[in-house]
């Protein structure tokens, strides 16, 4: 039987969130047997802490949220995919902001930093999350995840987008051990035409190239290219220039399936336990994610009657 397993050291990881722009220092520690994942606000008189779970999920418009009452963290999902990947069972993670540093806008940092620290095996048992049937859920946008028993977590996922430039793509994750070296460096992702409209809402304002890939599809006029730019603080652009914006090219030709995947692992780890199932994905997101963790965690609860 495997052990749980909880971080050897603490580490420390600091930038600035995506949607509120702040920055924000997280300190990832090790914590004690069964204990989870937790958040605790040390910006906030009394310290008050939040259990990383996908019940205690209460916004997936543009990444994860967790809360507890009126406090919240958002974009949790990729610090949450690196624990997750990583085997580790127990964490208290000490946030001084609202929302997680996005960093680098994949799960990397978070798996370095992990590897740095280390990992140390306690004396639990860890709990592993089987299921004896099929779980299918229906997004309202043609989204479909299905969740079916097996031996060992792996997950397929294809991503379709109304778009020229990034059509239907394909990942696949065979086992969990290989999320550090195939899935983990994988960027999140935003539309040009999306940006605006997103900005408008209060989001992405920490977003600039150096966090996010940018898809630029459709040719904006030089002055309503150049303003966004100016928006987001980065450079201009040559407006007839379409394609990818960023200074660092794609790692792999299909990186934003793989940055779903990556999502959708983060989403995951909030059943609390590691799952032992075959997930197979078509268009996946943070919503759909979330029901589908839900369904897992209500499967558990009713085999356990």
């Amino acid at each position: 039987m495997s052990k749980q397993i909880t971080l050897s050291k603490p580490f420390t990881l600091a930038g600035k969130g995506l949607h509120t722009g702040l920055q924000i220092t997280a300190t990832f520690c090790p914590a004690p047997e069964n204990h989870g994942y937790i958040l605790r606000r040390t910006d906030i008189d009394g310290q008050p802490c939040i259990t990383c779970s996908a019940e205690n999920v209460v916004e997936t418009t543009r990444g994860t949220v967790v809360a507890r009452g009126d406090v919240k963290v958002s974009t949790i999902e990729h610090a949450m995919a690196a624990l997750y990947a990583s085997s580790i069972d127990n964490c208290l993670i000490d946030i001084d902001g609202p929302e997680m540093p996005i960093l680098d806008g994949s799960a990397l940092p978070f798996i370095q930093a992990i590897q740095h620290a280390g990992l140390t095996e306690q004396a639990a048992e860890k709990q592993y999350i089987t299921i004896d049937s099929e779980i299918v859920i229906d997004g309202s946008k043609g989204e479909h995840i299905v969740v079916s028993p097996a031996d060992h977590f792996s997950i397929d996922i294809t991503i379709a987008f109304e778009s020229k430039m990034l059509a239907n793509q394909r990942a696949e994750l065979g086992g969990i051990t290989d999320f550090a070296t195939e899935v983990a460096s994988a960027r999140t992702f935003v539309f040009v035409r999306d940006i605006q409209p997103l900005l408008e809402l209060g989001y992405i304002r920490g977003g600039d190239l150096d966090n996010a890939i940018v898809i630029y599809e459709n040719q904006l006029s030089q002055d309503k290219l150049d303003m966004l730019a100016d928006t987001m603080r980065v450079p201009h652009m040559d407006a007839t220039k379409l394609g990818y914006l960023n200074r660092k090219p794609l790692t792999w030709p299909n990186e934003m399936a793989r940055h779903k995947l990556l999502d959708l692992v983060g989403d995951l780890a909030l059943t609390g336990h590691p799952l032992r199932a075959r997930v197979t994905a078509f268009k996946p997101g943070h919503t759909i994610n979330n029901k589908v963790a839900r369904e897992i965690i209500n499967a558990i609860q009713n085999k356990t009657k």
